[in-house]
């Protein structure tokens, strides 16, 4: 019997790893895949676009906010993969009438790697799950090895413009910038997606652009200009290696080693 407990406190329990799962999360379906799971996939997002050539020809069931229920229950799943953040307590209420629903939501790095070794564990692929959690282990460790010695960076990281709108420090992508030294400059500003003023651009440390969920370009660099930010503050970022829990950590860890002592050189944060 395998049992597990998601991040609302709900535990499942399964007599044998599910044979036919449907993730409405990008990371989540990336990772699936990652460890040898892909198999058993039967269904994902039309936001789910990595491993591009094992999810050609897979059915999609929406969004990951406009979930096509008859389209997943058609797809005859045992599990449905949520998150908290990507998806909606309305798509979980459709769910779970009909199939067993896993519900990750990861703020932290910690957690992120729980869900990672959850996944494992519910797929039957526990040994590939600790071989890739052994990895990643040993990436954070270097990474937080060389903050220490770093005066670490203060940052803003954009995620919308019209309005420009960054993250505060109660996200995952703040948490993973602070393994790296990275300080926020909207720490313990409300919501957790906040707006972002001109002022605070101007102010707020070296300026991370994300390429999602708002797709930046060069363009904006310029707006952002025009607003008063030196050019030199302003870097453009993956925001798949910055914002996506699980398998990507493998190559986030790294690209944050490469490039804090880059951003601690624009803006130190002490």
């Amino acid at each position: 019997m395998i049992t597990v407990t998601d991040d609302r406190g709900l535990e499942l329990s399964f007599a044998a790893p599910p044979r036919r799962v449907v993730s409405l999360v990008p990371s989540t379906t990336e990772t699936l895949f990652a460890l040898g799971a892909g198999e058993a996939v039967v269904g994902v997002t039309r936001f789910c676009v990595h491993p591009a050539e094992r999810l050609e020809g897979l059915p999609r069931v929406g969004g990951t906010k406009d979930l096509l229920l008859d389209r997943l229950l058609a797809l005859k799943p045992d599990l449905v993969i949520g998150n908290a953040e990507e998806n909606t307590r309305e798509i979980f209420a459709e769910i779970e009438p009909h199939v067993p629903l896993l519900v990750a939501f990861p703020k932290g790095v910690d957690e992120a790697l729980h869900d990672l070794h959850r996944l494992g564990v519910v797929m039957g692929r526990e040994a590939e799950a600790k071989a890739l959690l052994q990895t990643i282990h040993a990436e954070r460790a270097a990474l937080r090895a060389e903050a220490a010695l770093s005066p670490g960076f203060r940052y803003t990281y954009l995620i919308w413009r019209e309005p420009w709108m960054g993250v505060n420090d109660d996200t995952f992508i703040s948490a993973l910038l602070a393994e790296a030294g990275g300080v926020n400059a909207l720490a313990g500003v409300s919501p957790r997606y906040p707006t972002v003023s001109p002022e605070a651009l101007v102010e707020g440390g070296v300026v991370l652009l994300s390429s999602e969920p708002f797709p930046f370009k060069e363009r904006h660099r310029d707006e952002l200009c025009a607003l008063g930010v030196a050019p030199e503050r302003i870097f453009f970022v993956d925001g798949e290696l910055c914002s996506w829990h699980g398998a990507r950590l493998a190559e986030a860890l790294p690209m944050l080693r490469a490039m804090a002592p880059v951003w601690a050189a624009r803006c130190p944060a002490r």
